[in-house]
């Protein structure tokens, strides 16, 4: 398949040459889309440097830091436009293992609609969080499954492929969410289309160089937006399962 990895950037100048080596060395059919937020430390430069040298590469500059569900959404429109047949998400600071990238693809190739990188799965890990943490945010994906009815065990993953159809389904305007909110936004959206959603045990590793650019107002946007939208379709939802009963009955 021809596959494009949309890889959102500010400030990872750290980061950037590692993880194109890597995905190169891992996924060396993969075409890359570089979208930086006109990062101060110089990951532009650099990304375009490499470029040159790595081939299939591309760094798209934005002005000024509009967000990760916008750097996603000018990434997925410039894929579409080019007939890519699947658009990958992955984070930029090695946390999401490269290696793991020919699976999602596959995944892809096989059927699915959503292939999530999933940390929530058997053979899923996170083996650098605390109980704590990883309880959080067990508990928000477990909030999410229930208001949304969601059959995803990790929606906020943000290491992820999706199928062209999938994404020619979704009006990317109307996607508004950032960060987690835009993970499970998506999410959503495939599978209330009917699209089908299926997971990959993923080893999630926290980032060892740089800093991390999510914040606790990007975790309440997440939360206030599940909320509002399970409210919303409630009704909805509720209609079908009757439906559903009615039929097998």
């Amino acid at each position: 398949m021809r596959a494009l990895l949309v890889l959102p950037t500010y400030n990872e100048a750290e980061n950037v040459e590692p993880v194109l080596r890597r995905v190169r060395a891992e996924a060396p059919g993969v075409d890359v889309l570089v979208v930086d937020d006109g990062s101060p430390d110089g990951t532009a430069e650099l990304a375009e440097k490499l470029a040159a040298e790595l081939g299939s590469v591309e760094v798209l500059r934005r002005e000024g830091k509009a967000g990760l569900g916008s750097a996603y959404r000018d990434g997925f429109r410039i894929g579409l436009g080019r007939g890519y047949e699947a658009l990958i998400e992955m984070d930029a600071d090695l946390s999401h293992d490269p290696a793991v990238l020919p699976r999602l693809i596959a995944a892809v190739g096989d059927g699915a609609d959503l292939a999530i990188g999933s940390r929530y799965v058997p053979g899923g890990s996170i083996p650098d969080w605390t109980w704590m943490r990883r309880a959080i945010s067990k508990a928000g994906n477990l909030y999410a499954r229930w208001m949304l009815g969601l059959s995803a065990h990790d929606s906020t993953s943000g290491y992820r492929a999706y199928a062209r159809r999938a994404l020619e389904r979704i009006d990317l305007d109307r996607v508004r969410a950032d960060g987690y909110g835009f993970q499970v936004e998506m999410a959503y959206r495939v599978q209330r289309d009917g699209g089908e959603v299926v997971e990959v045990p993923i080893e999630f590793r926290d980032r060892t160089l740089g800093h991390s650019k999510m914040s606790g107002r990007i975790v309440v946007e997440a939360l206030l937006l599940v909320t509002w939208w399970g409210l919303r379709d409630l009704p909805g939802r509720l209609r079908r399962r009757r439906r559903r009963r009615t039929v097998v009955g």
